[in-house]
């Protein structure tokens, strides 16, 4: 019998709103989300009033839901950074949660709600308008504030911060610290739900953090608020941010199916579990241990305890950009062995039985070309039980980890196989290949830039679609089957993320 989830995704974007929805097909699980028309569109924020009234009207025959506070409370993630709304709208939304329970009793809810994030460059394109000419200046006051708070800042640094309360317009400022201020202490009010039971499960990303600045506080206040609750099991708070949905519906399904699944990480070199991410604040086996939890799963030492053995390709010591790849660098080619680890993966699958997923974060925001060579000469990348590597490290693995574990309990579905056909066509060759290729070679030409393009489907969708078509050709189909792209979009009409919705055609699923 099927069950019904609710799901309220951070923002209207494909990995938040589609992503989820595509897992669950071939599920024994109905996804029902809200009418795009809800969710607003980049800087303009969802009907915030409507959304609760939707979710309040579903939640009645509902099993569990999947919610993003920072939708239900700001109308989306980039509209999370703009409000202007107070403290007190925010604790009167909140109080839907109870309502939520009050219709049915029975309801699982599980919630996601960010720390802001803190940017260390100048651009408005996700923030005020003011962060174009200011951004860098708030993140680096906050830094070094911080230093200087813990005595760990030296002269250099006091100086320049000096500098910068002499040059920073005093209006701006105040203006970011008093939207922080509301969203921080919502975020620690939303603890109070979990602590009455109301919220099951709570999951607090960090967005692009550091560890010093203006996030770094605003975490160690939610952290004190979850230790004074004693929610440590219930509230997590770890890197990520756009694959929570990803990872919520894991644990929704795990839930169901009264599973814990083992998941067993073997890395691409020695240092690997020892890196630092990019755009994160800690080691990256920490976040890995977090992200497993989450899903409602468990790291084991040994592949023959596991239900899953994850390949992580990591970078041999420092992360770069997946557009650099082509460059020689002895951190990739010398201090880790990617031949090995999909040797192993082919072991593991073919000799030991096990489902094996590749959570591909050796760069940020994009794929590694070399490996997905490889696993395509080994005839491995229509026979994984999962495939990521996009955006972060946290978004890639919460997207595998959910995929492996979903693989894990209802096989080798046309879902499925048609998300890994998306995987690739986006993580590897939009992201890695044609996203700078359309960038420098057709943009100039059209008179475009990369962060304004002629909307979702004018020349450049087409040209990229193209591209992608070609690459797919060349790269991904094998004599397993092809993978065709049906649609193609530029969500919020700028080249960072792209819009795809594929079908991979192949041999006949046994």
């Amino acid at each position: 019998m099927h069950k019904k989830m609710i799901y309220v995704p951070l923002d209207e974007r494909p990995c938040n709103y589609e992503f989820p929805a595509l897992m669950a097909l071939g599920t024994d699980v109905t996804l029902v989300r809200p009418g795009l028309e809800l969710l607003g569109r980049k800087k303009q924020p969802g009907d915030v009033d409507g959304l609760w009234s939707w979710l309040l009207k579903e939640a009645a025959d509902a099993d569990g839901a999947i919610l993003s506070l920072d939708m239900l409370l700001y109308g989306g993630i980039i509209p999370s950074r703009l409000h202007m709304d107070s403290v007190e709208r925010g604790l009167e939304l909140l109080q839907g949660l109870g309502r939520l329970k009050q219709i049915n009793p029975r309801l699982t809810l599980y919630v996601s709600q960010l720390i802001m994030r803190c940017p260390r460059y100048s651009s408005s394109d996700e923030e005020p308008d003011y962060y174009e000419d200011w951004g860098r200046e708030i993140f680096r006051k906050g830094y070094l504030g911080h230093r200087q708070e813990l005595g760990l800042a030296a002269e250099e640094e006091l100086a320049e911060l000096a500098e910068i309360e002499l040059r920073l317009p005093e209006e701006y400022l105040n203006d970011y610290l008093t939207r922080r201020a509301v969203n921080g202490e919502l975020n620690r009010r939303a603890l109070d739900y979990v602590a009455d039971g109301t919220i099951d499960f709570m999951i607090i990303p960090q967005d692009d953090s550091a560890p010093y600045g203006w996030t770094a506080l605003d975490q160690q206040r939610v952290r004190g608020r979850i230790e004074e609750l004693g929610v440590e099991l219930q509230a997590y708070m770890y890197p990520g941010a756009d694959e929570a949905g990803c990872t919520l519906l894991a644990r929704m399904l795990n839930r169901l199916h009264g599973r814990i699944p083992a998941v067993y990480p073997r890395f691409s070199g020695t240092r690997g579990p020892l890196i630092i991410p990019s755009y994160e604040d800690r080691l990256f086996y920490e976040s890995l241990k977090y992200h497993i939890l989450a899903a409602g799963g468990m790291l084991v030492e040994s592949a023959r305890e596991a239900d899953i053995v994850l390949l992580v390709n990591t970078p041999g010591d420092t992360m770069k950009e997946a557009v650099t790849q082509a460059a020689p660098d002895v951190g990739y080619q010398v201090m880790r062995n990617i031949i090995e680890l999909v040797e192993y993966g082919d072991y593991a699958r073919r000799m030991l039985g096990k489902p094996v997923a590749v959570a591909d974060i050796a760069y940020a925001n994009g794929a590694d070309l070399q490996l997905v060579k490889l696993l395509r000469s080994k005839g491995l990348l229509f026979q994984l039980a999962g495939y990521a590597g996009w955006n972060t490290s946290s978004n890639t693995l919460g997207t595998v980890l959910a995929q492996g574990m979903i693989f894990s309990i209802f096989g080798d579905t046309q879902a499925h196989r048609d998300f890994l056909a998306l995987r690739y066509t986006e993580d590897a060759g939009y992201c890695s290949y044609v996203r700078r290729k359309v960038t420098d070679q057709e943009l100039p030409t059209l008179g475009m830039n990369y962060f304004a393009v002629d909307g979702p489907r004018g020349k450049v969708a087409a040209i990229v679609r193209e591209e992608l078509r070609r690459f797919a050709a060349d790269h991904m189909n094998d004599d397993q089957g092809k993978v065709i792209i049906e649609d193609c979009w530029m969500p919020w009409s700028r080249m960072f993320e792209v819009g795809l919705r594929t079908r991979f055609e192949g041999v006949e699923l046994v």
